[in-house]
Formats: C-alpha cells, sequence, structure tokens
C-alpha cells in the first residue's frame, strides 16, 4: 500500500474511533490514538494468520475494536454496541467473543507475560509464527514486564515482537516523574533484548521493521520502542494527560474531526 493510502487508512480510522468514543460518551481517546498507527502498521498490515496480537494497554480497546472492524473480524452492527450492555466489546477487550481478542486485558503488566508464553509454545512446536504485543510507556513499570522480558531472553524467544506506545505519559503525569523513563531502549538493551527504536506514527517505517525483524533469527527478543503523542492527529488533545480520561463534548467532536480530515488530507464525505 503507497504511503499515501496509508496516510489516509490511519485518517479514517481514526474517525471511526472518534466516532465510536463519541457514541458511547467514554474516555481514554488519546491513548487510543497514540497507538493506532502502531496497530495499523503490525495487526493489520503485518500480523499473518495463527499469529497473535495482543493489546496488553487495554484501555486502547476502541482502536483495537475499529482495527478489527476493518478487517473484518468484527462486524459494523457489533461495532455499533460499543459500551452498551450485553456487549461483546466493553472498555477493555473481554476474551472468548472474537478471535482477534484471545485474553482480557486492561490490568496492565500481564499481556507480554502471556505473550512470552506463546512465543515459548511456538518455540517448543517448531511454529514459524510471531507473536506481537502492544503496552504502554507507563505499563513497563510494572514487574511483569521485567521478569517477561527476562524470560524471553533466557529462552531465546526471537520470534517475540515487543511493541512500546512511548507517549510519555501515563494515568498521573509524566512517565520521567512517576518512576523513571523505564520505557528507555538502553534498558532493554542491556538485558539482551534487539532494540529497534522508531517514530511510532509512521506506518511505512512500521511495516518495514516488522517485515526486518521477521528474518532476524538471532535468539533475541524483539522491542520496539515507538516515540508517539498522546492524542495524535487532534490539536486539542495531543500532549495532554487530561485527555486519558475525559470524553467529548459535540463542540470539541466537531473540532476533533475537522482536525483529522485536515491533517489526513481526507475528503469531506469521510466525515459522519
Amino acid at each position: 500500500m503507497l504511503e499515501t493510502e496509508l496516510k489516509q487508512l490511519a485518517g479514517e480510522l481514526r474517525l471511526k474511533t472518534l466516532g465510536l468514543y463519541k457514541m458511547a460518551n467514554a474516555g481514554h481517546i488519546g491513548c487510543s490514538m497514540s497507538c493506532l498507527d502502531l496497530m495499523i502498521g503490525t495487526l493489520v498490515k503485518q500480523k499473518r494468520e495463527s499469529e497473535t496480537f495482543i493489546l496488553s494497554k487495554g484501555h486502547a480497546a476502541v482502536a483495537l475494536y475499529i482495527c478489527l472492524n476493518y478487517l473484518g473480524e468484527i462486524s459494523d452492527d457489533t461495532l455499533q454496541t460499543f459500551y452498551k450492555n450485553h456487549t461483546t466489546l466493553p472498555a477493555h477487550p473481554a476474551p472468548n467473543k472474537h478471535a482477534g481478542i484471545p485474553f482480557a486485558t486492561g490490568s496492565l503488566g500481564h499481556g507480554l507475560p502471556i505473550a512470552t508464553g506463546i512465543a515459548k509454545a511456538n518455540q517448543l512446536l517448531g511454529a514459524d509464527l510471531l507473536t506481537f504485543v502492544l503496552m504502554s510507556d507507563g505499563e513497563t513499570n510494572e514487574g511483569t514486564t521485567w521478569e517477561a522480558l527476562h524470560f524471553a531472553v533466557n529462552n531465546q524467544l526471537d520470534q517475540l515482537i515487543v511493541l512500546i506506545d512511548r507517549n510519555r505519559l501515563q494515568g498521573f503525569g509524566q512517565t520521567q516523574d512517576i518512576l523513571g523513563d523505564s520505557a528507555d531502549p538502553r534498558k532493554y538493551e542491556a538485558i539482551g533484548a534487539e532494540v529497534h527504536e522508531i517514530d511510532g506514527h509512521d506506518i511505512p517505517a512500521i511495516i518495514q521493521t516488522v517485515e526486518h525483524l521477521r528474518s532476524q533469527r538471532n535468539g533475541k527478543p524483539k522491542v520496539i520502542v515507538a516515540n508517539t503523542v498522546k492524542g495524535k492527529g487532534i490539536s486539542y488533545m495531543e500532549n495532554r494527560m487530561e485527555w486519558h480520561y475525559l470524553p467529548m463534548s459535540a463542540d470539541l467532536y466537531e473540532q476533533a474531526q475537522k482536525d483529522v480530515t485536515e491533517t489526513y488530507q481526507l475528503s469531506v464525505e469521510h466525515v459522519h
């Protein structure tokens, strides 16, 4: 897919993500916008059949639902049940309802240990399959992150790809001010992982990086530290912690649609 087409897709999926959040009057918008491009580059464009993708930062569930809808795994009708009673699409991903959501996530620190176990199982089976897990940088504060990574290094799980959405904001402020920069690439290199630091909004670069890592059988788990912007594409949300929580008013929703349409050079017909 051409770079211009990828940019248009990023814009279109942002508009759908905004629409779902507005319909439900729900928060966690900023964190979905920071990792949506990472999902497009991996889940949408690189994950193969029988491979596993786990969204460990489950509060960005809407971005996951929108990508699975694009892939045809979640229907348009089901998407409209988001956040409603008896839905299979709650605020955080729930398991056993959709093939693309194999585990419940949202309680941070569990996605990487699960992905590490899957990668180990594939290694034992001799299966040529990647396991992707997308984490937040705040989530790297969790002790389970480091236990799982040490296990992955010791077991030479070189088909494990860990994506870290490094937007430098977490629930209570700047990550640097909470427990320090636990998403610093040097930390992962020091324990023996293969580390790549990239622009988490450059979808062609994300795709190219994953394509390169597919061929790397060097005994090292792969960590992609993706520098991102919380609220990417929406002027009043970018780098603002409160948009981890707040829903949009009608006026702010209109402004968000305008920002995305202009930034991603979409035609008016894309806005519903």
